[in-house]
């Protein structure tokens, strides 16, 4: 497993790039759960760092606007993020959710055919009124991205391991693996969750309350992602 952190700046990205991430994700929580960063953000983080480790940066919890989605993960791909990662908040349909992914796929691919495209589902989906993450997997295949997550949609505490079990998971990143791309699992995950994910086995975990002692609204402690690399 690949271990993704995410900071919110040069100095949050520094611990987590010392600690042993080995992508780092840029994101602004007070935008919501993959709320967008500044442009310039992104770029500093990238020369913070010396290019040592894959930049991704989160581009929102979109609801169904293909073309602002397609400009946004354009931004963040000039701005210098080797992963582009979308979240399809209140994306309701496939139909929906695949134009989506196509648009935002063939605008960072035009522009650097090696960059990333992550799609993200929500396993509060229900709470949210989302699509199911169940069926990203073939949606996302289709559409031509390199990354299928889950997160939780509303950051209250509540973990993705609540609405989503072990067996789900499973399915999920199993549906991941048969279509060829890259699984990964977020959610206000915890130290106590690393036995069943070391189960589950995803490509990448996402963490950020984790690694800044438990809240998220805190900072990042370069030893407390040691200590998930570690027990990793």
């Amino acid at each position: 497993m690949k271990l993704l952190i995410s900071p919110i700046n040069p100095e949050e990205a520094i611990a987590a790039y010392e600690g042993g991430a080995d992508i780092v994700d840029v994101k602004n929580p007070k935008e919501g759960s993959l709320g967008a960063n500044f442009p310039w953000i992104i770029s500093s983080v990238k020369e913070s760092i010396n290019a040592g480790k894959p930049i991704s940066a989160t581009i929102g919890d979109f609801n169904f606007k293909p073309g602002t989605a397609s400009l946004a993960a354009l931004g963040a791909a000039v701005a210098g993020a080797d992963y582009i990662k979308v979240g399809l908040y209140d994306v309701q349909t496939e139909e929906q959710a695949l134009e989506m992914l196509t648009n935002i796929t063939k605008a960072v691919k035009n522009y650097d055919s090696t960059k990333k495209v992550v799609a993200s589902g929500y396993s509060d989906y229900e709470r949210i009124n989302s699509i199911n993450p169940q069926l990203l997997p073939a949606i996302g295949a289709k559409a031509g991205v390199d990354v299928v997550m889950v997160d939780t949609g509303i950051k209250d505490g509540r973990s993705t391991f609540e609405f989503m079990d072990e067996e789900e998971l499973t399915k999920f990143t199993t549906a991941i693996r048969k279509e060829g791309l890259l699984s990964a699992l977020a959610g206000t995950l915890k130290f106590e969750d690393l036995p069943v994910l070391k189960r589950i086995q995803p490509d990448i975990i996402g963490v950020r309350g984790m690694v800044c002692g438990g809240d998220r609204t805190s900072c990042i402690k370069a030893e407390l992602v040691e200590k998930l690399r570690n027990e990793m």
